[in-house]
């Protein structure tokens, strides 16, 4: 549990815990952090509006052995989801990760669109199998995850330790009710999404924050390829180009 005794006002109105109680646990976990209840349904509210209204944008898609799910990226966040991306880019918040994880944290930039996305699990067997978010940019890149609808037996599985051989791995299954909050260090949290099944809705807005915005030309076309295979379509090749 996170200590809340020393919290401070987030960008929402919310109470960002307190950095030192939240670092100690994210450090002590291998760079993962679960803050349960982390938004109240006041603040909320207003980004489970602008997700429920872009389900008519999701793109499912369903690669065999790797995920089945459907997306709504960056682009269309930016464009019809203000509370959402506002979250994102609140530099009050961002002062509180930087604080947790010790690096100069930065949006990414916004031909990315991974940056600030939506990931709806709504038909039987949407799932994501076990990977790392492996950071294409030169520098770090950390994944921070917001419940916000929860009506479903899926669970985010975490499993700790798993990059580390000096210790023994940890499994966490973490039920992203709305308002939970989790971050991690993409390259060394191996986790995965467990299936949905028939008649389930489960949504969490996805974040990325990296320490240095700059990505080779080849890592962009191998992320770029990924992300429209795996997540949101051939249309958003030409949509990160505008």
């Amino acid at each position: 549990m996170i200590d809340r005794t020393n919290e401070r006002q987030g960008p929402g109105g919310e109470w960002l815990p307190d950095v030192a109680s939240a670092s100690d646990q994210f450090w002590q976990k291998n760079e993962l952090l679960v803050a349960d209840g982390f938004l109240g349904a006041e603040a909320l509210a207003p980004m489970i509006a602008e997700a429920d209204r872009l389900r008519a944008k999701i793109n499912r898609n369903f690669v065999p052995r790797i995920k089945k799910g459907g997306s709504v990226s960056y682009f269309d966040v930016m464009r019809d989801a203000p509370a959402i991306l506002a979250f994102y880019r609140s530099p009050e918040f961002i002062t509180w990760l930087s604080a947790i994880t010790r690096e100069p944290l930065l949006v990414c930039p916004d031909n990315d669109p991974h940056a600030c996305a939506l990931y709806y699990y709504t038909e039987a067997g949407d799932h994501i199998g076990f990977h790392y978010d492996t950071s294409f940019y030169r520098g770090k890149r950390y994944t921070v995850l917001l419940g916000l609808v929860e009506q479903s037996s899926s669970r985010l599985v975490c499993e700790v330790f798993k990059d580390d051989p000096t210790r023994a791995t940890e499994t966490r299954s973490v039920h992203t009710v709305p308002g939970t909050l989790v971050m991690f260090n993409g390259d060394k949290l191996w986790h995965a999404v467990t299936p949905s099944a028939a008649g389930e809705d489960r949504v969490v807005l996805s974040m990325e924050y990296v320490t240095d915005q700059r990505m080779s030309q080849l890592n962009r076309i191998v992320s770029n390829v990924k992300d429209a295979v795996a997540y949101f379509g051939i249309r958003s090749l030409f949509r990160g180009k505008r």
